[in-house]
């Protein structure tokens, strides 16, 4: 079973998601440049922990946020984004939202080396940082219901899903997994990439958010 959320069904946006958009942009014209310059490329720019630790390469914390590893890799967080993406930059000033989204995926990243300082295995994705956009969701928009595409087998369809419910069972499955890659070195998901975002976005949100926001 899959679910794939689409959008927020509970709420019109005040204004065109701008950023998110932009982002979403950047990992696809990303994307395009990986594909041109092959293995050679993505080992270039992906985070790799030892050489973080080594005091190296620091600028792979940012590069790696708009790197992917497969087709399905950018498909699967460009859907989460836009799913979450555009209500939170409605409550943030678009300058807001784009430090906010930056720094939620410098947490993610931090987050992957903790738990595996000595790895050499490369990092790359955008999932820290929409992790942080996800968890500034959860607090904001708990009540909000989300479109998503409910795939069981051959059986596909839409529903509506509580976001408090949606997000807080992804958070609890990737704090469940999170424990793999302090053993696991041979590659695979960064959960507690998306632990440390969620966290993050849920803790310090609504600090950026607009100040009409805070009190709504």
């Amino acid at each position: 079973m899959a679910v794939v959320p689409l959008s927020d069904a509970s709420r019109p946006l005040a204004r065109f998601p701008l950023v998110t958009v932009l982002i979403l942009a950047a990992n696809g014209i990303s994307f395009a440049l990986e594909l041109a310059g092959g293995e050679a490329y993505v080992t270039d720019w992906s985070v790799v922990p030892a050489q973080i630790m080594s005091d190296h390469h620091w600028i792979t914390l940012i590069t790696a946020m708009y790197l992917h590893g497969s087709w399905l890799h950018i498909i699967g967080n460009m859907l989460f984004l836009w799913a979450f993406g555009p209500a939170v930059e409605d409550a943030m000033s678009r300058m807001a939202y784009f430090l906010f989204y930056t720094v939620g995926g410098l947490v993610g990243m931090l987050s992957q080396i903790l738990v595996s300082p000595e790895s050499t295995v490369p990092c790359l994705g955008a999932s820290g940082a929409i992790a942080a956009v996800m968890g500034a969701f959860l607090v904001t928009y708990p009540r909000d219901r989300i479109k998503c595409l409910l795939i069981i087998g051959w059986f596909v369809r839409t529903t509506l899903i509580p976001a408090a419910v949606l997000i807080g069972v992804w958070f609890l499955i990737q704090l469940v997994n999170a424990g793999e890659v302090i053993s696991n070195q041979e590659g695979g998901v960064a959960y507690a990439a998306h632990v440390g975002g969620v966290i993050f976005g849920a803790a310090f949100g609504r600090l950026f958010e607009r100040p009409r926001q805070l009190f709504a």
